[in-house]
């Protein structure tokens, strides 16, 4: 076989079908990391009639901001590059591109990131190799994100945003490989609820933009806004995209009609200028602006014709931070030496026609005859003034700086794995060459570091950074200069969850009490009244009804009011329980005092009657009137003014179970006597009709002593089965009165209560008919019409007493009782007892035997005391009926005796049993003494 030249077959190729016109700006390394950042704000997009190749987009409105961000990702990279600990031998290099704020151009730009620019594409044979790019920080767009992460995600790109907020990112089913260095919507929805909580501002519109960003934020608001029960939406209105006047100015109508003086904006920068050319055209002013972060430090809004309505903004902004050398780098670019004509229009050269109003070779037709600069990459930046170089309010930056140390501290952790212990199939590790993004993945959810400014930087389960936003305000000073100045922050900590902190004496209020405005529906309903909501109307705006009696609140905004416990009562103002006024039948009130007194009184009359009968004693009308029976009614009627006393006072166990006892003994004792009294006047006169003298046997003093006993003992056996069955009580009544506890004595046992009063009933009755009876008996001094008169004095009182007692309440009962003891005492005491007073004070010279005598009374009544009487021994007061005697001399002298009888001597006529005749009578004054 001969010698010559082997020829090996050429390599497969493949062409891209075309590339995308981006502009851009590149750096080689080993590891290439994309970027998406908006460098200019506004987009030409071709007619699309396709009769010929599409034409490519076309952007302008260079955004200097976002090219500083694009910045700080080179410098990042720069700097760990410079790094001998991060990442050692091992050079980064990025490719970033302009979104132009366009969904369609973000996603071309992404597509560009992932698969290359290189017009042909050389396969070799093992087709390894590293992709053109490990992951992408961005997009700045929650609505370009998740476009862009739903495609990258099939692939498991990660992606690091420093700007998309939307809370629906952290649904890792759908957004797998998706990290954050900013905070998500949902807690910096939670961050405005905790404004809203400090300020009591309940009452809030809402204003989002038509875009992923703004609905979602709403959606969380709302939930959020209605589970923290912290307050409520007056209004939600969309913020259109382009100039809508008709629109924006119903908006507007709807904000100025409202009452909530706090508005709340998630929108961008551009919704906020269109917006706010309208609020100054109808001056709507007084209103307290809420923003978002994506315009809370928005330098265009900060202007001499819009802080008059947006002075004293509150703004959730993303945390600033410092990042060292990072003026100095900025201050080192340089078109000639970063653009490389290869990669189309370079960022670097934009930034620099903008920056010093240029034009790079060759220039515009007409651009210099027109007056226009050519540039010559020598300009400084030094000499211009520029918020490119302002870095002392880094916070895209700062987010966009962490998001780069965040994928190279990943990186570094992946290529430290030890061969054997690695967390893939079989124990393995990756490696540079044949590294998939999707590696990367899982060494971003366990990063772990700590930046150069202090703040710790690590993602949870869903790809949150650990969160933390500062709090800014509007600060308009007096010489028309603005400022933004942080004054306060609110993040989540792992101990204490939700943290704000405010600085309000730092904070600018633009109004005329430079105090924090008053924003709700309905006033807070203070201590002791409740809300009820008013129909129809959001929940915050409501009605304050006072508790009602017996019912408290003691906490603002309640739903209902709680009832006190059974010995308390509401409070005048209804905000704590007191305890219930007490209600008895007191000594020191003045029903009270008036009955103590006429118990007293009666006490001291009864007391007064006594003396003067046992000083008169001797006298015709105290002996006629059985004394010893008038003395046992006096004490008496004594014990009944007395025990009402019992009825007075807080009721305690034994003042119950004594009260009733005493009064029924008591008043039994006194109508016993009256019943003996007037049994034994009737049986006298009785007595003097022929055949009735046999009646008078039984009315001796010891038979009246014994029947008074025995009616006495009666009642007491009453009483006594009473209270040991069932015993009155003393009990605590709330039924009367709500606000009262009344102080009553149950009876116990009613039958046994009823008992005690027909027995004194009975007595009662039974006196008054055997009075009436001797109503017609000697009329100069007949004690039965007495008696009569005052049994229905009595009878009258407790017969009312009954239904008085039953319909009154409370100490009014006890009241109650307590008259008609007093009244049917009284009336005993003044109708039997005051005519004989009357006479013995008054009329003394009535007080005689010859007064006692009358005519009338002796051809009324005569004696005829027969033979049938002769054995009893029989003593007639002459004192009392001495005509009665001496008009009956003549029966006695009769022809029953053998011999006249003598005349009587000065007090008593007596005939005994002992003399010759068998059947002479003694009469004397024994049985009535």
């Amino acid at each position: 076989m001969g010698t010559g030249s082997i020829h090996y077959p050429e390599l497969p190729s493949c062409l891209s079908q075309g590339q995308f016109h981006l502009s851009g700006m590149h750096k080689s390394g080993d590891v290439i990391l994309g970027g998406l950042f908006e460098i200019n704000f506004f987009s030409i997009f071709p007619d699309l009639s396709f009769t010929s190749e599409p034409q490519h987009p076309t952007c302008h409105g260079f955004d200097v901001l976002g090219f500083r961000q694009a910045q700080t990702l080179a410098f990042a990279v720069d700097e760990i590059n410079r790094n001998s600990k991060l990442l050692p031998n091992i050079t980064l290099g990025y490719s970033l591109y302009d979104n132009c704020v366009k969904l369609g151009i973000g996603f071309r730009a992404a597509l560009a990131l992932i698969s290359g620019q290189e017009e042909q594409i050389v396969m070799d044979e093992n087709c390894v190799g590293s992709p053109p790019v490990l992951a992408i920080v961005g997009d700045s767009s929650s609505t370009r994100s998740i476009a862009i992460s739903t495609v990258l995600g099939l692939y498991r790109v990660p992606m690091v945003s420093y700007y998309a907020t939307c809370s629906c990112l952290s649904d890792r089913q759908k957004f797998p490989s998706f990290f954050r260095t900013i905070p998500s919507d949902a807690f910096q929805v939670n961050g405005m609820i905790q404004i809203l909580k400090h300020f009591g501002w309940s009452w809030v519109g809402l204003l989002i933009s038509a875009d992923d960003y703004g609905l979602h934020a709403a959606r969380s608001f709302h939930s959020d806004l209605s589970l923290s029960d912290e307050g409520c939406l007056a209004y939600l209105e969309v913020l259109p995209w382009g100039n809508e006047p008709g629109e924006l100015r119903r908006i507007v109508d709807v904000m100025k009609k409202s009452t909530a003086r706090v508005v709340i904006v998630f929108a961008h920068e551009s919704h906020m200028i269109s917006l706010m050319e309208e609020v100054v055209r109808q001056n709507l002013t007084g209103l307290q602006w809420l923003a978002s972060e994506a315009w809370s430090t928005a330098a265009v809004l900060q202007t001499p014709d819009l802080m008059p309505y947006l002075g004293g903004t509150l703004g959730i902004a993303i945390r600033r931070g410092e990042i060292p050398g990072l003026r100095d780098f900025l201050l080192e670019i340089n078109p000639n030496i970063q653009h490389n004509i290869s990669y189309g229009n370079s960022m670097v050269n934009q930034f620099w026609e903008f920056t010093f109003q240029c034009r790079f070779p060759p220039p515009p037709a007409d651009w210099v005859e027109n007056g226009g600069k050519v540039c010559s990459g020598e300009e400084d930046l030094r000499t211009v003034e520029t918020e490119f170089l302002d870095i002392f309010n880094l916070r895209p930056e700062y987010n966009v700086y962490k998001a780069v140390y965040a994928l190279a501290h990943a990186l570094h952790d992946l290529l430290q794995c030890t061969p054997g212990s690695g967390p893939f199939k079989d124990n393995s590790c990756a490696s540079l060459e044949t590294l998939e993004p999707w590696q990367l993945v899982y060494y971003l959810e366990s990063i772990n570091f700590t930046t150069s400014f202090g703040d710790q930087v690590s993602f949870d389960e869903n790809g949150d950074v650990l969160p933390i936003y500062d709090i800014m305000n509007w600060l308009w000073l007096p010489d028309g200069r603005t400022k933004v100045q942080n004054v306060g922050e609110v993040k989540m900590s792992a101990f204490n969850g939700e943290q704000l902190t405010l600085d309000a004496d730092k904070i600018f209020w633009n109004f005329k009490s430079k105090k924090p405005p008053r924003s709700v529906c309905s006033e807070n309903c203070p201590p002791g009244t409740r809300m009820v909501r008013k129909k129809g109307e959001p929940e915050c705006c409501f009605d304050c009804i006072p508790c009602s009696e017996g019912k408290v609140n003691n906490k603002t905004n309640s739903l209902e009011c709680f009832s006190c416990t059974e010995d308390f009562w509401s409070s005048p103002l209804r905000d704590h329980c007191v305890p219930k006024k007490t209600e008895f039948l007191s000594y020191q009130e003045p029903l009270g005092i008036c009955l103590t007194a006429a118990s007293l009184l009666g006490t001291f009359i009864c007391a007064v009657v006594l003396g003067i009968f046992i000083y008169h004693r001797s006298t015709p009308i105290v002996r006629a009137n059985n004394s010893e029976l008038s003395f046992n009614l006096l004490l008496s009627l004594k014990l009944c003014f007395l025990c009402s006393l019992l009825f007075i006072g807080r009721p305690r166990l034994w003042t119950c179970q004594l009260r009733h006892a005493a009064f029924g003994i008591s008043f039994v004792l006194c109508v016993s006597c009256i019943l003996v009294k007037t049994m034994v006047v009737l049986a006298v006169f009785k007595a003097s009709k022929p055949g009735g003298g046999a009646s008078l046997k039984w009315f001796g003093a010891s038979q009246q002593r014994g029947t008074v006993l025995v009616l006495t003992a009666v009642q007491a056996a009453i009483c006594t089965a009473w209270l040991v069955s069932s015993s009155p009580s003393p009990h605590k009544n709330t039924k009367y009165h709500n606000d009262k506890v009344v102080y009553e004595c149950v009876v116990g046992s009613t039958v046994g209560f009823s008992v005690l009063l027909g027995y004194i009933g009975l007595l009662a009755i039974l006196s008054f008919l055997i009075a009436f009876l001797a109503r017609n008996l000697p009329d100069n001094f007949n004690e039965a019409k007495l008696i009569t008169f005052s049994m229905l004095i009595f009878c009258a009182v407790w017969v009312a007493f009954i239904p008085a007692y039953i319909s009154s309440p409370g100490k009014y009962a006890d009241a109650v009782e307590v008259f008609a003891i007093l009244a049917s005492s009284f009336g005993l005491l003044l109708a039997l007892f005051g005519p004989k007073c009357y006479i013995i004070l008054l009329r003394p010279e009535r007080n005689t035997k010859k007064a006692l005598m009358g005519r009338s009374t002796i051809d009324r009544y005569s004696a005829h005391i027969t033979a049938d009487a002769a054995p009893i021994c029989l003593s007639i007061s002459y004192s009392i009926f001495p005509s009665f005697v001496n008009k009956n001399l003549k029966y006695l002298n009769s022809s029953t005796w053998a011999e006249p009888l003598p005349r009587p001597e000065e007090d008593t006529l007596s005939f005994s049993s002992t003399d010759p005749h068998p059947s002479r009578l003694t009469l004397g004054h024994e049985l009535l003494q």
